[in-house]
């Protein structure tokens, strides 16, 4: 009987449901990964309650990076951040298929299997999504000083887009808000970021910017309309540079859609 093993959608969830499969030697055949969030039940399976704790998600991190080297670290790790339902039967499934090789560092290149093939395409799917974030994202200041931004992704990209911005705004007290997923990543200045979820957040404060942001939003809202040509218009070039998803949340686009 196929045991599946049933565990949150978040990465300490995905590598302590890793780890209680590896840790009784299953096979590929013989096991899988459900997430809560979309449990479908099938016959002729059991279905186990995964102990999530950190301990759990850390020694399957160290594993990974060991054996199959950073480079595929990361590539399940961006899978673990996708929208997928399957992701975690995806990630279990090139683990195990890892195991069968010579060189498991090479498990990557394995892209006839069916489950190292979604991985990688996932992965790429949430690098893409982290990379477009990162010039599109738009911040605005609010009264109190605080740089406030608001996406909506598909993935769960914030801890891929909160080393850029610590990284390029080490001094700015900043927030990034993913209404997707709701959950949001906090800098403090001169400190480092964090994840938080699970939380109760006021959004009407985000409301609420400071005299000089609206001064600059007027400023360049009235340069971009001096500079632009209406006969040169092109709306489908546009859609290639700008797509439509990730215009709602910029604070330029607000009067345009």
């Amino acid at each position: 009987m196929k045991t599946v093993y049933v565990c949150s959608d978040t990465i300490t969830g995905i590598f302590s449901a890793v780890y209680d499969a590896w840790k009784e030697k299953r096979s590929e055949e013989s096991c899988g990964i459900a997430l809560k969030n979309a449990l479908e039940q099938e016959l002729f399976c059991e279905y186990r309650q995964t102990e999530e704790t950190a301990s759990k998600a850390q020694a399957v991190e160290n594993m990974i990076k060991k054996h199959l080297g950073r480079r595929v670290y990361w590539d399940i790790y961006h899978a673990a951040l996708s929208e997928d339902g399957e992701k975690g039967d995806a990630i279990l499934g090139t683990m195990l298929a890892a195991r069968r090789l010579s060189d498991s560092t090479r498990i990557m290149e394995h892209l006839s299997h069916p489950k190292v093939e979604k991985v990688f395409e996932l992965s790429r799917s949430v690098g893409g999504e982290a990379h477009s974030y990162k010039g599109f994202l738009r911040f605005k200041e609010l009264v109190n000083g605080v740089l406030y931004s608001e996406i909506t992704p598909r993935n769960q990209v914030l801890t891929c887009l909160a080393p850029h911005f610590a990284d390029r705004l080490p001094l700015e007290n900043w927030m990034i808000y993913d209404k997707t997923h709701q959950m949001f990543v906090v800098h403090e200045a001169g400190k480092n970021w964090v994840l938080v979820w699970n939380e109760d957040f006021d959004r009407s404060f985000s409301m609420r910017v400071s005299d000089k942001e609206l001064e600059y939003a007027r400023l360049w809202k009235s340069f971009c309309k001096t500079i632009a040509i209406e006969s040169r218009t092109n709306p489908a070039c546009q859609l290639n540079h700008l797509p439509l998803r990730y215009r709602g949340d910029m604070p330029e686009m607000a009067n345009v859609l």
